[in-house]
């Protein structure tokens, strides 16, 4: 199992969560960010084929200029599947990692996962270097690249054969292969059947999300901040929220401007201090109503909110 997960400074997004690592560079653009981080969640035989269709869909979302990758570890196999584009690529212990070519990236599956996996940008910069890196367990931070620290490498293992996928989409980050992922069981009980790669947010019922004017969508299955540069508020560094970077050319959102936090099935709104506000609505009103900074506003299904220029719909799930 990983040891620990050195993070360096950066103005780039790096994440992970249980066996995921991800690095991003793409500014301007939270739709790519978001697809991405959705993929950290992918589990089981057939990710390959899902990552794929991932990279079809973050081509579509990327400008030019955007450098991006995934790592989906499975430590106990000691196996690893990366896709990545850009100046985004892998190495193990020191060795890039090679891969084929996909619509929109790289693609490379059931490497070795070795002793050190990088995720970034050239090569790894030296861990023992002082005040260079900080340990990321779980979640969104801001970040250069990333160095993911494992014991032995347990012995080679006969891959597992390849189910057919279920049907799947990648037209948001509200799941890659959905369909797929309603049962969290099937993962941990292979002797059920065939298994496809699938997403999951969290246990139990789907999560609510919110749906941006301009189509993104952000599954709310955990506390949330949203703004300019939300990765530096306190409520991501100590790893209580997610990051959700909204583009802003009229600059007029603040850097941390508003969060969402979740209390059971409730979640509520609260404006950070915002320069400029942040306001709510409900499905049918005609009128926005500001938020008093740091008082939590309880939201329904259909509420509308506005930070700065963008519209977004709270919806809960079905």
């Amino acid at each position: 199992m990983p040891d620990r997960c050195e993070v360096l400074p950066g103005d780039a997004v790096v994440a992970r969560r249980d066996g995921g690592l991800l690095w991003v560079d793409a500014p301007g653009s939270p739709a790519l960010v978001a697809a991405l981080h959705a993929c950290l969640g992918l589990s089981g035989p057939g990710v390959d084929r899902v990552l794929t269709a991932v990279a079809a869909q973050a081509g579509s979302l990327a400008s030019g200029s955007a450098s991006w990758s995934i790592v989906l570890t499975d430590p106990d196999a000691g196996t690893g599947v990366a896709l990545w584009s850009g100046k985004g690529a892998p190495t193990v212990d020191g060795v890039p990692v090679s891969g084929s070519s996909v619509d929109g990236g790289t693609l490379a599956t059931g490497f070795r996962l070795g002793r050190a996996l990088y995720v970034g940008p050239g090569p790894a910069e030296s861990p023992s270097s002082p005040g260079v890196s900080f340990d990321l367990v779980e979640g969104t931070v801001p970040g250069s690249g990333a160095t993911l620290h494992l014991g032995a490498a347990a012995p080679a293992a006969a891959a597992p054969a390849q189910a057919a996928p279920s049907s799947f989409t990648a037209g948001s980050d509200s799941g890659f292969g959905s369909g797929a992922g309603s049962s969290r069981a099937a993962a941990a009980a292979p002797e059920s059947g065939e298994q496809t790669a699938f997403w999951r947010p969290e246990e139990g019922t789907a999560a609510p999300v919110l749906r941006f004017d301009d189509g993104l969508v952000v599954t709310v299955d955990e506390d949330l901040v949203l703004g300019r540069r939300p990765d530096n508020h306190e409520m991501v560094t100590s790893g209580g929220a997610r990051p959700v970077p909204i583009a802003d050319t009229q600059n007029v959102l603040s850097s941390a401007h508003a969060a969402l936090t979740r209390s059971g099935d409730e979640v509520s709104l609260i404006d950070l201090g915002s320069l400029n506000g942040t306001h709510v609505a409900g499905p049918e009103a005609t009128e926005w109503t500001q938020l008093e900074p740091g008082v939590a506003h309880p939201l329904s299904d259909g509420d509308r909110l506005l930070l700065g220029w963008t519209v977004i719909t709270f919806e809960q799930a079905e």
